[in-house]
């Protein structure tokens, strides 16, 4: 994270207008649920994830994700679960179908 601020936008949403396009406004409520959502340089929708208000997101989760896409769209390797920077990843392809856990060694 960078001193005194995140280095990636976030907006609130006072009025529901964006929550209602990304199905996450409870109008009853007047407000919107606990949504994220990682949109791609080409404004792709790659992640999402909605929670109902008692339980918080994990900021520490969308900090690895951030940085797992944003390594894929550098290199085209993959990342299992759980993947971290600097651990690693896989390459891509038909022999990786249902043999992810005995190629990938962590």
């Amino acid at each position: 994270m960078v001193e005194g601020g995140i280095p990636f936008p976030m907006l609130s949403d006072s009025g529901g207008r964006i929550g209602t396009v990304y199905g996450v406004y409870d109008e009853a409520a007047g407000v919107d649920v606990r949504g994220r959502f990682l949109i791609d340089p080409d404004g792709v929708i790659q992640a999402l994830e909605v929670l109902t208000p008692p339980v918080g997101r994990n900021p520490d989760e969308l900090i690895r994700q951030i940085r797992a896409f944003q390594h894929t769209r550098a290199t085209g390797e993959v990342m299992p679960s759980g993947w971290e920077p600097g651990k690693p990843t896989l390459k891509p392809g038909p022999d990786l179908v249902g043999k992810v856990w005995t190629v990938w060694k962590p």
